[in-house]
């Protein structure tokens, strides 16, 4: 007896007789179309298009300067105990009046000596044309310096907020009075330091004392508006004039760029490398999806990498914060008003969406640009690329930088090395390191790179962006 006379199910679909092959039974038989690996994670990296990539010998890159009289002014940390806040002494040293201060008994005395108070939003700090009798530390929150204008209406001149310092001329400079007028924006938690406790101590303290007249005798010498050492020149004078003698100083210790790198080392079996290659090399799609990550992390180290990061190395100058929290037209076009060129902007997605929120609440339209063959957002015909790495804080705050590139605008550019042993794209090498006693192949994948800004203001940052609102 057949198995159809048995089970009269066989051979049928939805109880009705099978009448031609399944679709089942076909596969066997045919081919399946499949897609190469596919993985999340992938970017445009619009930073590593953008910047132009100079060829570099000898694996390093020196950016010489004129030299410069400025010594910055850094930003100081803080400690607290339950609501008290206290200055970290060698954190001090950041300031430009103690900057290569080492006397970390001066600094412990100096840093106890810092009174603690509050101001709410609204309350004014400092007042402009009173005696300026104290150095500031701004500990907590956000304040506006603020002048009187020519029309008596006061105008924003710079906003402060964390770690910034404020009134340290009061000292080196023995100002009188104030220039300009501090308002709190949010609630602020302020460290004042008495300049007559400062100069107490700075009478105790010889080295202190040195400290203070090594400052003040760089700060007297000739100078640009940019801190540069001046160059001496003369227009408009009459026939026979003696002209001025000059010449132009470079900074004796310029900074050095070395190529990072970022590799791996990638396993294929040889079994797998040698039987399954139909229909895609497994060797080749392993090797480009490494080589995807590698780049993805090239990116994220030429943001945020502590010695070379845009992030990290931007000239605090150059760095400002929003008026209000979240990224406004008037933050952009304060960010574009600090250098004499800039070419893109790079931001978080997140930010970019806060800053379109932003222009929708004023009826502000942002049009859009195209580059490359892709349409992305733009403010005042600036593209605004969208970028990943730039981190957001767990307070739900971003960066949003500003970059002016290339060598010949004195700006900010990328740094490679091609024609390198085993390359397989440029800057970027694959090399065969064996076979083990398991018959596992081994290849060495590495990318080399950095990033160098040739002055100060090739990058800006807008700080602090809130992107919740």
């Amino acid at each position: 007896m057949t198995d159809a006379l048995i089970r009269p199910d066989l051979g049928q679909e939805n109880g009705q007789p099978q009448m031609s092959l399944s679709t089942k039974g076909a596969r066997n038989l045919a081919k399946t179309t499949k897609t190469p690996p596919q993985m999340q994670g992938i970017t445009p990296r619009w930073l590593l298009q953008m910047l132009p990539w100079v060829q570099i010998k000898g694996g390093a890159y020196k950016v010489n300067r004129r030299l410069t009289y400025d010594v910055g002014n850094g930003r100081v940390s803080f400690s607290n105990t339950g609501a008290e806040v206290r200055v970290i002494p060698q954190a001090l040293c950041e300031l430009s009046l103690l900057r290569g201060f080492e006397d970390i008994e001066v600094l412990n005395a100096l840093a106890d000596r810092f009174v603690q108070q509050e101001f709410a939003v609204g309350e004014v700090i400092v007042q402009e044309g009173q005696p300026a009798d104290r150095v500031l530390l701004i500990a907590h929150g956000k304040v506006n310096k603020l002048k009187a204008g020519k029309y008596e209406a006061e105008a924003l001149r710079d906003i402060l907020a964390d770690g910034d310092c404020f009134g340290g001329e009061a000292i080196v400079l023995s100002q009188d009075t104030w220039e300009v007028s501090l308002r709190a924006v949010t609630r602020c938690i302020v460290l004042s330091l008495p300049v007559q406790a400062f100069r107490e101590l700075m009478n105790q303290s010889e080295a202190l004392q040195t400290q203070v007249d090594r400052l003040r005798a760089m700060l007297s010498k000739p100078q640009d508006r940019y801190n540069q050492a001046e160059i001496l020149l003369s227009a408009g004078h009459s026939p026979e004039t003696e002209l001025p003698r000059t010449f132009v100083n470079y900074d004796l210790n310029p900074r050095e760029y070395e190529l990072s790198v970022a590799e791996t080392i990638l396993r294929v079996n040889t079994r797998v490398a040698d039987l399954y290659n139909e229909p895609m090399n497994q060797t080749e799609q392993q090797l480009r999806l490494t080589i995807e990550a590698l780049r993805e992390r090239q990116e994220y180290e030429m943001l945020n990498n502590p010695d070379f990061g845009l992030l990290h190395n931007a000239d605090l100058k150059q760095r400002i914060y929003t008026r209000t929290g979240p990224p406004t037209p008037d933050d952009f076009d304060e960010l574009l008003s600090r250098r004499r060129k800039t070419h893109f902007f790079l931001a978080h997605p997140r930010a970019i969406a806060a800053f379109g929120r932003e222009c929708n609440r004023r009826g502000i339209y942002s049009p859009s640009k195209e580059v490359n063959g892709k349409i992305v957002p733009a403010w005042r015909n600036y593209p605004i690329f969208p970028c990943n790495k730039i981190p957001i804080t767990k307070e739900g705050t971003s960066s949003i930088l500003a970059l002016r590139v290339g060598e010949e605008n004195q700006g900010v550019i990328g740094l490679h090395k091609t024609g390198i042993p085993d390359e397989y794209q440029p800057s970027l090498s694959v090399k065969f390191l064996g076979i083990n006693d398991k018959a596992i192949v081994s290849y060495l994948v590495s990318a080399y790179y950095c990033a160098a800004i040739l002055i100060p203001d090739a990058l800006g940052i807008l700080e602090d962006v809130e992107i919740g609102h």
